[in-house]
């Protein structure tokens, strides 16, 4: 028996040095106890007796001391749970060790043994805190991360609801991000990031809270308008950092603005994504009008960008319900008034009948790229009727379409226009594109090997708005251009306006000195007429001799022309 017992005892010490943890063994009879598995990893000390378990509670955080205590003697619990565990720090705070005590029990429920069962749970411990971490943080920054951002938010309206106190949100977005990406690289850029982050991060309070939103994005709340801590003073100590450089690893320096937009509860909204959406909104809108600054919700601001949307999604339900409409305003030889050719204008009238003005929904298409669409239907439906007039009419004259920037740069854009002046048999020589210089900012060595190749085919350039971009000049040498229109600007004040008559007439004479075209725009009266015929504008283009017509007043036009 004493064999047999023996070789069990050896069995179960195997079993316990193989595993991974440390154990005490203790009978209730006896003082001796019994420490097995690794334990001597664990611990510089040795336990023999019960007196020395206080040995375990010299290690461990303070805090901890006393659950571990109801585990260790778990037996005096009245319950007399058979197991009970807890989680403790040990007081260097380098480890967490995790304690379980399982008690024997007699058949009158009386504890004769008992096992307590210790595991190093360090590394657990770590990958767990690295997961709430990740929860609440987030990686780049050591800001909140949005999720949680909102919750922290959800508190402070609620906050505010009770004590009568306002939240605002303001939403930052780096001026240009992309820029620094393009030029430094993707690794600088998020250097930036982050040093911007810390630079957030200090103005925090347990008033001001702040997330990274995305990208280059950034969200800080601030609770109540008293005091060091509101949104101008949160606002003012950002715009004073950034006037010095940031470095980034390489060793260039960075200069950034920001723009922000802000919102405040209650007046914005009571919802916490819904004040994040309309400082987003004001953000935006703030971006629009200039870079660098900041702009305060008010409700034409978002009233605006709801009506976008809405025309959006209304845009896009024109496109595919065929209800554009083109329209034509004749051009006419500021000498004889002759017809000299047509612009054809892009026209939208909505469900109801109602006419929206391409001021309102041409950005809108260019931004969210409707425009390319859109602009090959302008280009096939006005080259196709522009083919039937030819062929009713005898109609001879240019046809003058205006080409985006959006769809001009695309690659399949040359082969498109050929393509459709060859099915519709339209000779090149009575086409002219009428194009901006938005066109040319991109890449203007490309731009304008376009320009020449379709020049070369007959088609007619004419560039449009002159006189209002920055660059102008400086692309007519370069450019193949065949006309310039003087942009509307200058004609409605040539004639009351000393300094404006003194640029437009100096503009017709380098137009004239050049060899183009002069087009004037916008020609309402006649006083405005004559001057314009009287200093060597070629072309007239406006209410005077012509306004918008739709197809069947045009084709009366023609006929009228035709009779003569």
């Amino acid at each position: 028996m004493n064999q047999k017992i023996s070789a069990r005892e050896r069995m179960y010490r195997l079993v316990c040095e193989k595993s991974s943890g440390a154990y005490l063994f203790i009978s209730r009879d006896r003082e001796e106890v019994c420490a097995l598995g690794q334990w001597k990893k664990y611990f510089d000390f040795d336990i023999t007796a019960k007196r020395e378990l206080e040995k375990l509670f010299e290690v461990i955080d303070e805090p901890y001391v006393i659950p571990l205590r109801d585990v260790v003697f778990l037996e005096k619990d009245p319950s007399k749970t058979e197991r009970k565990s807890v989680e403790c720090l040990t007081r260097d705070k380098k480890k967490w060790f995790f304690f379980r005590t399982d008690l024997i029990l007699d058949q009158d429920g009386v504890c004769t043994d008992k096992i307590i069962r210790i595991f190093d749970i360090t590394k657990y411990k770590r990958q767990s805190d690295e997961l709430d971490y990740y929860s609440y943080y987030d990686i780049y920054t050591g800001l909140y991360n949005r999720n949680y951002f909102i919750r922290l938010l959800g508190d402070f309206l609620r906050r505010a609801e009770k004590e009568k106190e306002t939240v605002s949100v303001m939403m930052l977005d780096v001026d240009d991000f992309h820029k620094i990406n393009d030029s430094l690289g993707m690794i600088a850029g998020d250097e930036i990031v982050q040093q911007l982050g810390a630079v957030i991060k200090e103005l925090c309070s347990d008033r001001i809270i702040a997330c990274h939103f995305n990208s280059d994005v950034y969200c800080i709340a601030i609770f109540g308008q008293s005091g060091s801590e509101t949104v101008e003073k949160v606002h003012g100590a950002l715009e004073e950092r950034l006037k010095s450089p940031f470095y980034v690893g390489n060793g260039q320096t960075v200069n950034l603005t920001v723009t922000a937009g802000v919102a405040r509860y209650p007046e914005a909204s009571d919802s916490a994504l819904d004040l994040i959406n309309c400082a987003e909104v004001v953000m935006l809108k703030c971006k629009s009008m200039g870079k660098g600054s900041i702009l305060y919700y008010e409700a034409p601001i978002l009233n605006d960008f709801l009506t976008s949307v809405e025309l959006e999604t209304k845009l896009k339900e024109a496109l595919s319900g065929n209800r554009f409409e083109l329209y034509y305003q004749p051009q006419f030889y500021a000498g004889n008034k002759k017809l000299r050719g047509m612009e054809a204008l892009l026209r939208w009238r909505d469900e109801d009948g109602r006419m929206i003005s391409p001021a309102v929904f041409i950005p809108i298409a260019e931004k969210n790229g409707f425009i390319v669409p859109i602009g090959s239907w302008v280009l096939e439906n006005a080259i196709g009727q522009y083919a039937k007039w030819r062929e009713t009419y005898g109609a001879d004259f240019i046809l003058s379409i205006n080409v985006s920037a959006k769809q001009y740069i695309r690659p399949e854009f040359v082969d498109q226009l050929l393509g459709i002046l060859e099915k519709h048999q339209v000779n090149p020589c009575q086409i002219e594109l009428e194009v901006t210089e938005s066109i040319l900012i991109e890449d203007f060595d490309t731009v304008s090997e376009k320009l020449r190749f379709l020049q070369s085919k007959g088609i007619r350039i004419s560039l449009d708005d002159f006189g209002t971009g920055f660059s102008s000049l400086s692309y007519l040498k370069k450019l193949p251009i065949n006309t310039l229109k003087i942009d509307k600007s200058f004609i409605d004040t040539v004639l009351s306006d000393s300094p404006t008559r003194i640029i437009t007439e100096s503009i017709i004479n380098m137009i004239k000195s050049l060899g183009f075209e002069s087009v004037a725009e916008g020609v309402e009266q006649e006083q405005q007429y004559r001057y314009l015929h009287a200093v060597g504008c070629d072309v007239i283009q406006g209410f005077f001799l012509g306004k918008p017509l739709c197809v069947p007043d045009v084709e009366k036009l023609l006929q009228e022309l035709t009779v003569r």
